[in-house]
């Protein structure tokens, strides 16, 4: 096992480098069902006095049901070299593939049950406390032109999910 668990200030420091290079895979469900999806947008920091992780997820996506029904989910950075899984997870949907069995990862089990890959560099297991649709109506003139454009024509809107980080597995 090369992951170990690991203080979570210090995996969040990681964390924040790496979404903007490699991305990363938000996984929910439970290690004998669950689904996997690349995330870009993900935020880690401190809400409400407590150490956090917030994703965006919109409600085609097959992970969505995942993140509804269960109360744990996990955010996976993987090696660089892995970039292949990263980019089939986030063009395949787990309706019509395993994906994570396709990709070679391995499933381990975090608190609450919530499953994360083996082969990940840097692992964030969080406890979902909060749940919120994005809207359209709440975007402000300022990101009118920036946002409204494209970002609707795109899909759905993202429901954003925080979740207390309650464990963090890092190789280093």
């Amino acid at each position: 096992m090369r992951l170990h668990l690991t203080d979570s200030q210090a995996a969040v420091r990681e964390l924040l480098p790496a979404l903007g290079a490699e991305n990363a895979l938000l996984a929910a469900g439970t290690a004998d069902r669950c689904n996997t999806m690349t995330i870009g947008w993900c935020q880690a920091g401190r809400l409400w006095g407590l150490q956090t992780c917030t994703v965006y997820v919109r409600p085609e996506r097959y992970t969505y049901q995942f993140m509804e029904d269960q109360a744990y989910f996990t955010v996976s950075v993987l090696p660089k070299d892995m970039k292949n899984a990263m980019a089939l997870c986030g063009t395949k949907s787990g309706r019509d593939m395993d994906k994570i069995k396709e990709c070679g990862l391995t499933v381990r089990a975090g608190a609450g049950g919530a499953p994360f890959f083996e082969e990940a560099e840097l692992v964030l297991v969080c406890r979902t406390l909060y749940a919120q649709d994005l809207e359209p109506a709440c975007v402000l003139p300022a990101g009118e032109e920036k946002i409204l454009p494209s970002y609707g024509a795109k899909g759905g809107w993202h429901r954003v999910y925080t979740g207390e980080i309650v464990e963090a597995y890092s190789v280093k």
